[in-house]
This record gives structure tokens, sequence and C-alpha cells, in this order.
């Protein structure tokens, strides 16, 4: 019933298919071609983002990103991308080879191989010696000797009851738990030692045959080697250089999407859960691992994010690549096995390089042409049917058509966005209505921040609006006066500062406070660009807690014959008292917002306590009375 509905709210738009982004003007057979491709194949969500000569031209989205067709699809929606998983691994393993941390030829099992003391893998039983000539090309260009089309499994496959055709793990996650005497979910090291203790289909590196668990011990070697998890490594060293924050592992279940995350329509199959309740599930949510999937198939994204990461090892020289000319061509090159595969990339005579992906619910397609031209596009649905060549074909087709069909390219990038956000946000409040917001700075060329009260909050995030590209917003420190996101989320500050005073709030609410960077400039078409992955946030209520409270005053010279200056960066007054140092309290008042001089020349040579206070919070500053 939820699909019919889905697609219903999607075709019955008023003559086109929502779309969201900036508009390009001499791309609209872009925005065409796409809703035509929805409409006739009745796909709910589309984003796609494509570069010209290293500049992103065109980022775009259409229709309908969740289930409950509530929330039109953003260019900031995330969505899985199945096996466009693998080249990024590949990219990941290439840059470990270029750092001179592993190489082509090492191998990874057994004595002396780069899994050899794993803490899984070392006690693997491994029947066929031929394992342990496995290695890392071989891994990357599909020929370890593991071939998913051959039946491994026994009919039926307990628990489930009926038979899994193929050997391919990670169709089978109660399978493989049970028969390793592991508990559920499945762990991606269990899929691997599923075949690891079985025979393999031929001699490694003489055969092609397409394989995800191949890809998964890719993972483990980035994690081996590194000593991080395979997705820490791979965020900290390729995607936050280059400013990607919005590329991660993604989860099994609806509820533990991530925010801005899209939803995922299957096509009906159901199965048991994969953590062993015995519920039957649908595949695309708590059927399948994609946890487990890691380097094979587990990375969520936005189009824009794989766009950005594309170019930076597209080899052309129109921007900054992350890898050397070497690597790339090493990465590229066509495998002595398979001419249409190189290592993680297939590869055609023309020197175009792509990899699509599909999971039940997504559909997804990475492309780098030899004209210059980078693309990506991500579905949140797949078709199964009688009409899936037809789809896959449009799908492939989609990008190529709309450089065609493209009368004039814009002369903006809207890749000049933000890389770094802001952080270190800090929130003071006064105990009555106003609140101080400072933070460090990122590298955009301005920032907004915004508020939300979240007293009552029942949502799984505290924000589910969020600044749109293109769009400008009005900014006003009395908190409900400046423009609302659309949840109650209101600008709070709009400028090239990193403060601001914020008042009408209330002292009984709590609030969520967010700092985005921002880059508008001529180069991206004086387009307000935003950075929503990684921003400065932070909960606070009006309250002044003693760390804030002991930031916010500063006491000098604490040396003195005469007097001492104080200084508060608080909107209220503090109440303070100096003592002696056996507890007898000499003098009292109150510090106004501001420079305070408190006069010591009547007290005796010593040491004194100066005990500065608002409500429960207190902070504490010894002074010597010279």
């Amino acid at each position: 019933m939820k699909r019919i509905i889905l697609l219903c709210a999607i075709l019955s738009m008023n003559f086109s298919i929502a779309q969201q982004g900036i508009p390009v003007p001499g791309m609209t057979a872009c925005d065409t071609d796409i809703q035509n491709f929805m409409s006739t194949f009745g796909i709910p969500s589309v984003t796609m983002a494509l570069a010209k000569d290293g500049e992103l031209k065109y980022m775009r989205s259409f229709g309908i990103a969740n289930i409950a067709a509530t929330e039109p699809t953003q260019p900031y929606h995330i969505f899985r991308i199945a096996s466009v998983s693998k080249p990024i691994t590949s990219i990941g393993i290439m840059k470990m080879i270029e750092d001179g941390l592993i190489s082509l030829d090492d191998t990874v099992f057994g004595s002396g191989g780069i899994l050899e003391n794993h803490w899984y893998f070392s006690n693997s039983t491994i029947i066929d010696t031929d394992v342990y000539n496995i290695t890392v090309q071989m891994l990357l260009e599909h020929s370890a000797g593991w071939d998913r089309n051959v039946n491994c499994f026994p009919d039926p496959t307990s628990p489930y009851p009926w038979f899994f055709g193929g050997c391919d793990p990670i169709i089978a996650p109660l399978h493989i738990t049970e028969s390793q005497g592991e508990i559920n979910p499945v762990k991606e090291e269990f899929l691997i030692n599923y075949l690891l203790e079985k025979s393999l289909n031929f001699t490694p590196g003489t055969q092609y045959a397409y394989s995800n668990m191949g890809y998964l011990v890719l993972s483990e070697i980035i994690e081996e080697v590194s000593g991080q998890s395979y997705e820490a490594w791979m965020q900290q060293e390729i995607f936050e250089p280059l400013g990607i924050y919005d590329m991660h592992i993604g989860e099994n279940l609806l509820a533990d999407k991530r925010e801005r995350e899209g939803e995922y329509l299957g096509n009906g199959f159901t199965t048991l859960d994969l953590y062993g309740s015995g519920n039957v599930v649908p595949w695309e949510y708590g059927g399948f691992a994609l946890d487990a999937m890691d380097g094979h198939g587990g990375w969520t994204a936005t189009a824009r994010d794989l766009v950005r990461l594309l170019v930076a090892v597209d080899g052309f020289a129109t921007k900054p690549d992350i890898l050397s000319p070497s690597t790339i061509s090493s990465m590229t090159m066509p495998s002595a096995n398979n001419a249409g595969y190189a290592k993680g990339w297939q590869v055609n005579g023309a020197n175009n390089w792509w990899h699509s992906g599909a999971v039940d619910g997504t559909a997804s397609f990475w492309v780098r042409s030899n004209s210059g031209y980078t693309w990506a596009i991500v579905l949140n649905e797949r078709v199964v049917d009688g009409n899936a060549n037809a789809f896959w074909t449009a799908l492939d087709a989609m990008g190529w058509n709309c450089i065609a069909g493209t009368t004039n390219f814009p002369d903006h990038d809207l890749m000049d966005s933000p890389t770094v956000n802001a952080s270190a946000l800090t929130a003071v409040g006064d105990q009555v209505s106003e609140m101080n917001l400072s933070w460090a700075n990122g590298n955009g060329t301005a920032r907004i921040a915004v508020m939300k009260d979240i007293t009552n909050n029942t949502d799984p995030f505290n924000f589910l609006a969020y600044p749109l590209d293109g769009t400008d917003y009005n900014a006003n420190a009395q908190f409900g006066s400046g423009d609302n996101l659309g949840d109650g989320t209101y600008v709070v500050y709009n400028g090239t500062g990193n403060t601001v005073n914020v008042t009408g709030l209330d002292p009984t609410k709590q609030y969520a406070i967010r700092v985005y960077e921002l880059t508008k400039n001529a180069n991206n078409g004086n387009n307000a660009l935003y950075l929503l992955g990684n921003p400065a946030d932070v909960e606070a209520t009006l309250s002044l807690n003693e760390a804030a409270l002991s930031n916010k005053v500063t006491v000098f010279p604490t040396i003195t014959s005469g007097e001492v200056n104080v200084q508060v960066e608080v909107s209220v007054d503090l109440d303070y008292r100096l003592f002696d140092l056996q507890g007898r309290s000499l003098k009292e008042g109150m510090l106004q917002t501001g420079a305070n001089t408190l006069t010591v020349s009547e007290l005796n040579a010593g040491v004194y306590v100066l005990a500065i206070s608002r409500g429960d919070a207190k902070t504490v500053k010894r002074i010597i009375r010279k």
C-alpha cells in the first residue's frame, strides 16, 4: 500500500515531477530527461550532479525522499549507493599503495600476508592452499578465485526455509552466523570467513568473476594497515581533506537512518530479519546487513560529494588530484582477465570509467568521461521486472543525454563552497532571556547561525530543515523573528563574524544551535552554498554553567597593590564576594557586563579569593595584594 500511495503522489504532481536545487537555464533538457525517466519507470526520487572540466555545473534533485511522500528530495539528501562503493574502496587502496603502506603484489592471507595476524582470519581453517596466493591486485580486479554464480549453500539454506542459489554470503546473513556459530547480526568478518574456509572456484589470477567478498577483504586490509575502522580511515584520509562530510557506511533499519538520509522503496521482496527475531521484513530494511557491506556496497552519499570525489581522481588537470598520474593510470588500467574492468572501475577503450550500483531500494551511476565530464546519479528505487534492461539503459544514458541536450553550460562552479565548517560553538545564557553564541569560523565567506526550541522534541534529530543552496536568509537576533527554515529553526545570524547575542529566549526552554558555513562569490554564480556536514552545534539553556562562566570572566592584574579589573562577557549582572584565606567575607557586590574595577588597596598584603557567581554557577579567581 505504501508503494501505491508513494507512486501516486509522484505521478499526480502538476505537469512535472517536483524539482529542487539551483536552476540552470541552459540545462533544462537535463531536468526534462530525468522527469521523463521517473515517470516512465515510477521512480520516487533522483539526485544528480554533473561537472564539466572540474567545475560543478548542475546539482538538482527530483521527487520525494521519504516513504510517506511528505519530504521533497533536496540535493543535500544522502542515499545508499550500493556497488559504487567499490571504486571508492579502490581509491583508498590505491592511496595506501601510493603512500608505500602496501603493494599490488602483496599476498593477503597466511604467513607473510597482510592479514596474517588478523584478529579473526588468523584462526580460519583454510582447506585450499591457493588462498595463500591471493594478492591485493587480484582482489581489486575480481580474480581472487571466488565465483558467486557457483552454488555453495545447502538446500534449504537454514535457518531460511528456502534455497539461496549462487555463493554470495551477503544474501544469507542468518545462514552465515548459524553455520559459523556466531551471534546475529552478521559481521563482515563472518561473511569473508565463510568463503575462506571453502575451496576456491578457480586458480587466483586466472579468471574474472565479480566478487563482493573481495572488496570486503580490501576493507579489512585498510583496517589492518591503518589501525582504524575502514569508515574512519576513508573519512580521515580521503573524504574530509576534500571537504566531504556526508559519506558514511549506512545503517540497516529505517529507524536508524542518518540525518538528511532519504528512504528506500524496495520491490516487495521479503526475508527473515537479520537480527534473528524470526520476523519477515523487507530486504531494504532489515533483510540485508548494509553495515557489514563496507567497501563493496555500504556507503551512503550525496550526488554532489560523489562528484567532488571523482573530480579529485579524474586524471584531468582542471582540479588537483589526490592520487598521482601513475597511480590513477594503474587504477584504471584494464585487467588481464577482463578488458572492461580495471581495479574497481568499469572501463572501455575510449578511456571512460564508471561503476553502477544496485541493491533493494537503490540504484546508482558514477561516471568519468574522456571529454572532461563527471557525474553521479542516485535513486531510491530500482526496477527488477521485465523493464529492468530498459531501466538500466536509460539510467546509463542519462548523463550523456544531459550533456548532449545542454544548450549553454553556465560559467559558475558550484563546487566553490566551504570545505571546513565552523567549530568550537559555545552558548552562554543569562538565566533570563539572552544567550551569547560564539564560535571559530570555518573557511566560508560567511556563515549563518540557527536556533530551534527542542524542549518537547520527539524527532530522531534536532533539525529536520536545513539551509538550501542558492537561498539567502534574513537573520534576526530576536529569536523567532528571522527566517524559519521550515521546522521552527530560525536564522539568528548571517554574516562574517563569530558571535551573536540572541534575545527573546525562554528560561524554561532548551535550544539546539548550529552554525553553517557558506560561500557566495562570483565564481559560484553568487549562489550561497552551504556546508551541512560536520556543523558546529550545541544544545543549551539560558542557565550558566561553571565552565561557561569561567571562560566569560577575566580578572587582571592578579598581583596588585591597588585595583583589580574584572571583564564580564555575559549580558547579566554577576555577584561577587572577596574572601581571605580564613574564609572571612571582606567585600561583596555586583559586577556588570563589560569592565569593572575593584579597589583592594585597603587590604593587608596577602592572598585573597574572589568568588563570582550567578545562580548555581560559580568561578573562583585568586588575587595577591602585594
